[in-house]
């Protein structure tokens, strides 16, 4: 018995420290699994469905939209997502600006256009992030205001970062969506559960990004937790049939 409880705890150890790796890969399995795990659909497909599929579907179209933002660029976008962050002196960071700013859009193809409110997307959007890291003393305005805060209270930051990500209304994009009718019986995209995954890249490309930056890590992490999990069975097995013979 107590073999197999020093197997069982060894095994959820592997795993705790599995999980916290997969953690600080950066990597978003959920999103990845949902998107990849779709059913492949164009607009034209979806408009033309008699009977909903029960999942959410993989839809890709392209944008149009008659209001969009436009920058200072010209670039013409419905998403915008922006996090400023700054780093304090014990290494955490401190989040002083969450963006979240959207333009309701259609995704359309030459069969048609279905509606979508980019508001209810999941977070990330899968765009290749636009990341700028620096001093805190180059942010200017309302962030340079919460540097001086954080300073006056004697976290004074060491680093600062923005992430930046966009959907612009030239981009193509895989939208996970479930589908529905309206009260009038037209069949519209509704955000499934967790919100609209929005990905502006090719499905491999998208499913990359999502893997996370640290892939070694991943990788170690991924045979950790397997390997808990098959520890912690075992453990749990041989405990049960110790008991029973006795």
């Amino acid at each position: 018995m107590p073999l197999a409880i020093g197997v069982t705890l060894l095994g959820a150890v592997l795993v705790a420290l599995g999980l916290a790796a997969l953690r600080g890969s950066g990597a978003q399995f959920g999103l990845g699994r949902r998107l990849a795990g779709a059913r492949g659909m164009t607009v034209g497909e979806v408009l033309a469905l008699d009977e909903l599929p029960p999942r959410p579907v993989r839809v890709t179209g392209r944008v149009r939209c008659p209001d969009p933002m436009v920058t200072d660029r010209d670039d013409r976008l419905v998403a915008v997502h922006r996090d400023v962050d700054v780093r304090l002196p014990r290494g955490g960071w401190r989040t002083v600006e969450r963006l979240r700013e959207t333009r309701a859009f259609d995704l359309w193809d030459h069969d048609g256009s279905l509606p979508l409110d980019p508001s209810q997307a999941a977070e990330p959007l899968v765009t290749i992030p636009h990341v700028w890291q620096g001093q805190p003393d180059q942010l200017e305005g309302p962030h340079a205001a919460s540097v001086a805060r954080l300073a006056a209270e004697g976290r004074e930051p060491v680093e600062a970062r923005a992430t930046t990500r966009m959907v612009s209304v030239v981009d193509r994009l895989l939208i996970l969506a479930s589908v529905e009718r309206d009260a009038a019986g037209q069949v519209r995209l509704a955000p499934p559960m967790g919100g609209y995954v929005i990905s502006t890249l090719e499905l491999d490309d998208a499913l990359r990004l999502l893997g996370g930056r640290r892939r070694g890590l991943l990788a170690v992490a991924a045979v950790a937790v397997a390997g808990g999990l098959l520890l912690v069975t075992v453990g749990i097995i041989f405990a049960l049939a110790t008991a029973l013979a006795r």
